[in-house]
């Protein structure tokens, strides 16, 4: 079969929304074509993904209910600020003492104090991420999300942990949004709430996050741009705002509000989840033998250290009581 109608296979597949396709699978799916066959829309798919991944996050927007995820970020604001800050120093240490590359550990960090893959697909762009390290990281981070959706039930129950100290510890320790309420589901209804509202609390933090990682990066620009004028070099491309992500706000405050054509917004939803799928498979198609011989197996360790090191000290601070939804 043509590698172009295998491509085109594999992209129907992922667009069309199914019980069995998931955004884990898409990535797999396209890391698999990237290192199999050769890529007849590399640079297309490329630009492809980059499009479709901001309209994808701003559609989600559209599912987001802002008072609920307010109401929950208050009684946390403080230990999710301190946990994000601890999950990405942290990240930072580990990827130089692991010598991974800067912008993969910097993204593997990022997926595992906000949100996993959705934050990566947020942040890397503004970090000037390139495919491979885009793939890599979301891959790293999905693979440590399935097996903490089915590890954690089991381990919550072993030790003892109640119905809100395990919503507690599972928004705060999982990786993605979608295995988080999977975990929270299987423990119990309390979970199930204190989970999701913690989660999506948490998933605000991508704004600041995006909007900070473009500003250092615009920083650092100039800075060497300044460098470079001094020697009579031309300057440094300018840095591309993640101006989406303002728009991702605008959608959950419509969302919230219920503002006009409402009845659409849980449509808009969908979409955002599907594009997100398809872009992760053009993101996986970007994934070549030599760019995965090249990254290494560095990046998965540094994802499960610091997995562990984040979940540990997490479940610690719950059963001492002293992270609560009080």
């Amino acid at each position: 079969m043509p590698t172009r109608v295998v491509f085109f296979v594999l992209l129907a597949a992922t667009a069309i929304p199914t019980r069995w396709m998931s955004p884990p699978l898409a990535l797999v799916l396209g890391v698999a074509f990237g290192l199999f066959a050769r890529h007849p829309y590399a640079g297309s798919a490329r630009n492809w993904s980059k499009t479709l991944l901001q309209l994808s996050v701003v559609a989600l927007g559209f599912g987001m209910n802002l008072t609920e995820v307010l109401r929950a970020g208050r009684s946390g604001f403080l230990y999710t600020l301190v946990g994000i800050a601890f999950a990405l120093g942290m990240g930072t240490f580990l990827g130089t003492l692991l010598m991974v590359p800067r912008r993969a550990a910097f993204l593997i960090s990022v997926g595992t104090a906000i949100c996993g893959g959705s934050a990566i697909a947020a942040v890397g762009p503004a970090a000037g991420a390139s495919d491979e390290e885009m793939s890599v990281s979301i891959g790293t981070v999905f693979l440590l999300n399935a097996v903490g959706l089915v590890v954690f039930p089991p381990l919550g129950h072993a030790l003892g942990l109640s119905e809100p100290q395990f919503g507690l510890w599972a928004a705060l320790a999982i990786h993605d949004t979608s295995s988080v309420v999977g975990a929270g589901a299987k423990y119990g209804a309390i979970a199930l709430t204190v989970a999701t509202t913690v989660k999506l609390a948490r998933a605000l933090w991508i704004v600041p996050l995006t909007l900070g990682t473009a500003a250092l990066r615009s920083w650092r620009a100039k800075r060497d741009a300044k460098k470079l004028d001094a020697r009579g070099e031309p300057p440094k491309t300018k840095v591309a705002w993640p101006y989406f992500i303002l728009f991702f706000l605008a959608a959950a405050l419509f969302s919230t509000y219920e503002l006009k054509f409402a009845w659409i917004y849980p449509w808009f939803s969908k979409a955002g989840r599907v594009g997100l799928t398809v872009t992760l498979f053009l993101i996986g198609t970007g994934m070549s033998r030599a760019n995965l011989k090249k990254v290494g197996v560095r990046p998965l360790v540094h994802g499960v250290v610091l997995w562990v090191v984040v979940a540990t000290g997490t479940l610690l601070f719950i059963r001492s009581g002293w992270i609560s939804m009080q």
